[in-house]
């Protein structure tokens, strides 16, 4: 080069556009890989019933489930539970009050946990249908025994719900509201 030639300059006006696209592209990517990541392992769920005392839980699907965790789980579709909540009935939100090895025992229709009560069962719905009552002994591993505290409760302490298997968790509730 000569003594009066100009080296191209590297940064052009054209070359920092480029630059600062690419460089907004890979912080979109990086902020919407981040935000699935999120919502893969957590969501929004809203109780409309009476049994839990908050409405609004965020939803965490890879804590693993302990003693006295909100738990959402799907129901098994039984007959009660579909003539009662719906063909598809939302996620059912309760308490851990019973963990892999603990003893259930009954006392009339009380149902106690290691000798603590937990939860009192009703003989009939609200509409007037029998409920045959929950299971008793030690609970199997991966399953969980679910209460709550609210006497229409619809959980454990009956055999259409029963012991709830891990694989039927959709994730550990906080409440948000």
């Amino acid at each position: 080069m000569g003594a009066d030639s100009v080296a191209p300059r590297f940064w052009t006006p054209q070359r920092r556009r480029l630059y600062a696209a690419y460089g907004v592209l890979a912080l979109l990517t990086l902020a919407l890989s981040a935000v699935d990541t999120w919502q893969r392992r957590h969501g929004l769920v809203i109780n409309i019933t009476q049994s839990l005392p908050n409405w609004a839980f965020w939803i965490d699907r890879e804590k693993q489930p302990s003693r006295g965790d909100y738990v959402f789980f799907q129901v098994p579709p039984t007959p009660l539970v579909r003539a009662h909540f719906g063909e598809r009935p939302q996620l059912f939100g309760k308490r851990i009050v019973g963990m892999p090895g603990d003893v259930v025992t009954r006392q009339g229709r009380t149902f106690l946990v290691n000798g603590r009560p937990v939860a009192t069962a009703k003989a009939r719905s609200r509409r007037g249908v029998p409920l045959a009552l929950g299971p008793t002994g030690v609970i199997p591993p991966g399953h969980y025994f679910v209460a709550t505290s609210h006497p229409d409760g619809f959980d454990s302490r009956y055999a259409e719900i029963g012991w709830v298997p891990h694989r039927h968790i959709a994730g550990i509730g906080t409440p948000i509201l």
